[in-house]
């Protein structure tokens, strides 16, 4: 399968495009590459504009026709549920293109020698400026997958484009940019709940309503999406169970759960789909190491099962636990606030819950160490060689840092989608819609923690919706001993990654890796978060070796009288 891209050129500027495109706009380009269904594109057009709207959204087509004029595009469009990208190309030879708040769809920019070129693509850009992996970038980006600088992409002379802004180019190679989304206003917790729970049940109402789809069923997020999906069309619902693990745990939630329309599928994992087995389907090569890596060879079983179903749109609960699931990153608003009382009543609440000293929490809290509050496991990985530099971390209240972690996931997530596409299945993420994280940003801080129950943002806004059972859960599958028996069993294949491109690169030292896939071997405990990316980055450098780059073909007409 194509993986799914889309992209333009500036106006009056180059008239490139890449092999297999679909050209929807002849000048400015505005082209599409693999196989997108009807529902993901939304066009409007008048005498003076025309208006593309890219991904899932909750927008009708009557919706989309006051945005061809307004005056502020990315007011008339920014609000809708959903997931998506708003073009639109006027009169005055301007391209404006808004990108969605979370960076859940992505967008970069090449610059030609005969001017800008823009698209969804980091590696469909890159061979129009070298198509060479940035070493600077995967260096920081092995350090913590949250480090990599906003201005950069993996591959050297692309650029992304911000999360939440306008990218305006005009005729005669000029570019602008500004931010339209930003840190919502705070608002009561009850507007809050409103927002969250309209924004959630549209982003999923305009995925499922015209497409036959399938859910993970599993923990409470993943549950709660197939809860509402199955309000609209007969679903698919598929619970991935552990080797062995034939009752408790997920399992036991998934057969409780009645709800008319959902079909559920019991997914039983064999040896052959334990995490860095090789898969029978070949990773394909993405704009970055996805995340799903290492279990590339379940996820793409588990596609395929879905796909027999007749499934051609797959929901997931990521993004979920990031949302919902808040470690208590307000201490440092409440210390700033100098709200004492609050911020020791939290901290050992916090401390107790995770068998932890309180002391770490309190003087993270006070200088302003939102990191080390949320991730205090966070070092150099061993293996990194010396001179790789450390990454400089933004500091930030608790609600930029929330925002800040979502974009991280919804950049990340975005390399697992294009795995799906090959598999021909689209995968979404509704957690990751820009209205979800506006709901939830503009809920006061204390109130998306708790130390006593669990998501309360998420319950109190769907859970009315949900059977009492699972409402009320406080636990989720885990799958670490999984990760544990497969290394083990794929110790040789695993082990061959240590001294390969990264090495080579000066980047890693391979014999501190090696040590360190040992141990978790042998089931020591082990700092997944900092291994599986290294080992991903890997997979990912050889895989883009033997993958062709994406081959462009300029297609300016010949001047007159020229054969």
């Amino acid at each position: 399968m194509t993986m799914r891209w889309f992209g333009g050129c500036a106006p009056e500027g180059p008239q490139l495009a890449p092999e297999g495109a679909r050209v929807l706009w002849s000048e400015p380009r505005l082209w599409m590459v693999g196989k997108w269904p009807t529902p993901l594109i939304r066009m409007a057009k008048s005498r003076t504009a025309l208006l593309a709207v890219i991904g899932p959204c909750a927008a009708t087509q009557q919706d989309l026709a006051p945005a061809l004029t307004a005056p502020d595009l990315a007011k008339a469009v920014g609000h809708w549920p959903g997931s998506y990208t708003a073009v639109r190309f006027t009169a005055r030879a301007v391209v404006e293109i808004v990108t969605d708040p979370t960076g859940a769809c992505p967008l970069y920019t090449a610059h030609t020698p005969h001017g800008i070129v823009w698209g969804s693509s980091a590696r469909a850009l890159a061979p129009l400026t070298g198509g060479e992996v940035d070493t600077d970038w995967l260096a920081a980006y092995l350090w913590d997958t949250a480090a990599p600088r906003d201005d950069r992409s993996p591959w050297e002379g692309v650029r992304p484009v911000p999360p939440g802004h306008v990218l305006t180019l005009a005729a005669g190679g000029s570019r602008f940019l500004q931010p339209w989304w930003s840190s919502p206003t705070p608002r009561p917790r009850t507007e809050a709940l409103r927002g969250l729970r309209h924004a959630l049940t549209e982003g999923v109402r305009a995925r499922v309503e015209d497409t036959p789809s399938a859910t993970d069923l599993g923990g409470m997020d993943s549950t709660t999406l197939a809860v509402i999906a199955a309000r609209h069309r007969p679903l698919t619902a598929i619970t991935a169970y552990p080797l062995g693990h034939t009752e408790g745990g997920d399992l036991d939630y998934a057969r409780a759960l009645r709800v008319p329309g959902l079909t559920k599928i019991e997914f039983p994992l064999e040896a052959a789909h334990l995490p860095f087995a090789p898969a029978i389907t070949p990773m394909p090569a993405t704009d970055e190491p996805p995340p799903s890596t290492a279990v590339w060879a379940m996820l793409s079983a588990q596609l395929r099962l879905a796909k027999a179903q007749g499934t051609v749109r797959q929901l997931t609960g990521d993004g979920g636990d990031h949302l919902f699931l808040a470690s208590p990153r307000h201490l440092v608003d409440l210390a700033h606030d100098r709200r004492w009382l609050p911020l020791m009543r939290d901290a050992l609440a916090w401390a107790r819950l995770r068998r932890q000293a309180p002391g770490p929490l309190i003087t993270a809290a006070l200088r302003g160490d939102t990191e080390g509050i949320a991730r205090p496991w966070l070092a150099r990985p061993p293996w990194l060689t010396p001179d790789t530099p450390e990454p400089r971390w933004r500091s930030g209240n608790a609600t930029q840092a929330l925002i800040s972690s979502m974009r991280t996931v919804a950049r990340t997530a975005h390399a697992d989608a294009q795995l799906c596409d090959d598999v021909g299945i689209e995968l979404h993420n509704p957690y990751l819609d820009g209205a979800v994280l506006t709901a939830v940003a503009a809920a006061p801080a204390e109130a998306r923690f708790s130390a006593h129950r669990y998501k309360p943002l998420l319950v109190d806004a769907v859970g009315d919706l949900l059977p009492a059972l699972h409402r009320d859960r406080a636990t989720k599958g885990t799958f670490t001993s999984s990760f544990h028996h497969g290394l083990r069993a794929n110790l040789r294949r695993v082990l061959d990654l240590t001294d390969g491109q990264l090495a080579a690169r000066g980047l890693i030292n391979p014999a501190p890796l090696r040590t360190t896939i040992h141990a978790a071997a042998m089931g020591a405990e082990t700092n997944w978060a900092r291994l599986l990316p290294t080992l991903a980055a890997e997979q990912w450098l050889a895989t883009i070796d033997r993958t062709s780059a994406v081959r462009w073909h300029d297609t300016t007409p010949a001047p007159a009288g020229r054969r």
